[in-house]
C-alpha cells in the first residue's frame, strides 16, 4: 500500500509500507529530505522548506492510539521497536520531511535518580530536588547503558527509513529539566522552581550545570546512534526574566551546545533550540550556540529574521490552533509563514506541539501547504540582514 505519495511535486517520496518494511522511491526529486533539512538548518538554498510538527507522533493519530492502547507510556519509550514504530507513523501518514525520535525529556530526570512514573494524570517524579543536598545525590550515567534503549530507537528508525530521511533526536533545556525535578510533575505552575531560583540562586546553578553535563552526555550518545540534528525543548524559558535567563539558563545551555560542536567538530550536527514564551530575551537566544531557532506562535517571525539575519535559521511558527480550523485557513497560514522568511534559512513547524484534537487531514494540509509554499532566490533574502 502506498502511503503519503504526492507524485505531482518534486522533492517528495512516494513512500511504501508493508508489514515493518519500507520501500524508498525518489520521484523526481533533485535532494533528499535529509539534505533538505540540513541545508535549511545551515542557510543554504533550497528548492522549497523542509517541514515536521512538534509531537508529531502522538494522541492525533490513530496508529498511535492503536499502538498506546496495548502499551503504556513509558512502555513504548523504553521499547526500541516500538519508540521507532510511532517516531515512523507521521512520516507514513504525513510524509513529513524529518522523523523525531519517540521519548520523553524526563528520561534523563529519571536517569539521574529520580523515579520516573507516567500514570493518565501526566508523568510524576518521586523524590523532587529542594535542597542542595538532592542536587548532590543525583546521579552521572552512562547513556550506553541506562539509557541506550533511545539510541536503539534512533538506529531502528534509520533502518526503516533508510539514509535519506533526517532523524532528529532531543532533549529538555537544563531550566525546563531543573523546573520538572524540583516540582515532581509536569502539568501546573512552577513556583517551587522560581522560589527556589529566587532564595537558592547557587543551589539552582549548581543543578543546571549537573543537568547540563548530563545532558550533553546523553545527547552525544543520540548523535552517535544516527541522529541528524538535536533540539532542545526550552519549555518553561517564558518564566525567566531576560537577567535571570542569561545568568542562568544561558550559560547551562551554552555548556550543552558548545560541547556537542567540540566533541563533534566540523561534522558538528545542526542544534536547535525551542524557547517558549521568550520573546522578551530574544536577541539572547542566538549566543547558546543554537545553529536553529525556533520560535513560538506569539513571536513575529518575520521580525525574528530581521533581528537575527542569517547568523541563526528559524523554525516555527505556525499556532497549533488554526490546525483545529478550515483547510483555507491552514493553508494560508503555512504560507505566511514562508513568506515572512522567504522560505531560506526556515524549517516550517507549529509554535509548540500538535493539539491532541487536531484532524489528521488538517495535519495533512499543512504540512502539503509549506511543502508547496513558494521560496525566494537567495539574494532576495539579503534585505533580513
Amino acid at each position: 500500500m502506498i502511503v503519503g505519495s504526492r507524485g505531482r511535486r518534486a522533492g517528495l517520496y512516494a513512500i511504501c509500507y508493508h508489514g515493518t518494511e519500507l520501500m524508498h522511491q525518489t520521484t523526481r526529486a533533485s535532494v533528499t529530505k535529509k539534505e533538505l533539512f540540513l541545508r535549511a538548518c545551515r542557510f543554504e538554498p533550497v528548492e522549497r522548506v523542509p517541514v515536521w510538527i512538534m509531537r508529531q507522533a502522538g494522541r492525533y493519530l490513530p496508529e498511535y492510539q492503536a499502538v498506546r492502547a496495548q502499551h503504556s507510556f513509558l512502555e513504548i519509550c523504553k521499547t526500541p521497536e516500538l519508540a521507532a514504530e510511532v517516531s515512523l507513523q507521521p512520516f507514513r501518514v504525513l510524509d513529513v520531511d524529518a522523523v523525531i525520535v519517540f521519548s520523553d525529556i524526563l528520561i534523563v530526570a529519571e536517569a539521574m535518580g529520580l523515579p520516573l512514573d507516567v500514570p493518565d494524570s501526566g508523568p510524576v517524579l518521586s523524590n523532587p530536588v529542594r535542597n542542595a543536598e538532592a542536587v548532590r545525590r543525583l546521579r552521572e550515567f552512562d547513556p550506553e547503558r541506562d539509557t541506550k534503549f533511545v539510541g536503539d530507537a534512533i538506529r531502528a528508525i534509520r533502518r526503516e527509513a533508510g539514509p535519506d530521511v533526517p532523524v532528529i533526536g532531543f532533549a529538555a533545556a537544563p531550566w525546563t529539566l531543573a523546573c520538572y525535578m524540583i516540582e515532581g510533575r509536569t502539568r501546573g505552575d512552577i513556583s517551587q522552581a522560581k522560589e527556589m531560583l529566587r532564595t537558592e540562586p547557587a543551589v539552582v546553578r549548581e543543578l543546571l550545570e549537573r543537568i547540563a553535563r548530563a545532558t550533553t552526555a546523553y545527547l552525544q550518545m543520540q548523535i552517535a546512534a544516527g541522529a541528524s540534528a538535536i533540539q532542545l525543548f526550552d519549555t518553561w524559558a517564558g518564566e525567566l526574566t531576560k537577567q535571570q535567563y542569561e545568568e542562568f539558563e544561558l550559560p547551562a545551555t551554552q555548556m550543552v551546545l558548545e560541547s556537542l560542536t567540540k566533541t563533534s567538530g566540523s561534522d558538528a550536527v545542526p542544534k536547535i533550540l525551542f524557547a517558549k514564551c521568550s520573546g522578551h530575551f530574544l536577541e539572547s537566544l542566538p549566543k547558546s550556540g543554537a545553529d536553529v531557532i525556533s520560535v513560538d506562535w506569539l513571536t513575529n517571525i518575520a521580525g525574528a529574521r530581521r533581528k537575527f539575519g542569517r547568523r541563526v535559521a528559524l523554525q516555527g511558527n505556525v499556532d497549533p490552533h488554526i490546525l483545529l480550523g478550515t483547510e483555507f485557513d491552514i493553508q494560508q497560514a503555512a504560507r505566511d509563514a514562508v513568506q515572512k522568511t522567504g522560505g531560506v534559512g526556515h524549517i516550517l513547524n507549529l509554535g509548540h506541539g500538535i493539539l491532541p484534537r487536531t484532524p489528521v487531514a488538517n495535519a495533512k494540509a499543512f504540512v502539503e501547504a509549506g511543502q508547496t509554499a513558494p521560496v525566494m532566490a537567495p539574494a532576495q533574502t539579503g534585505s533580513a540582514n
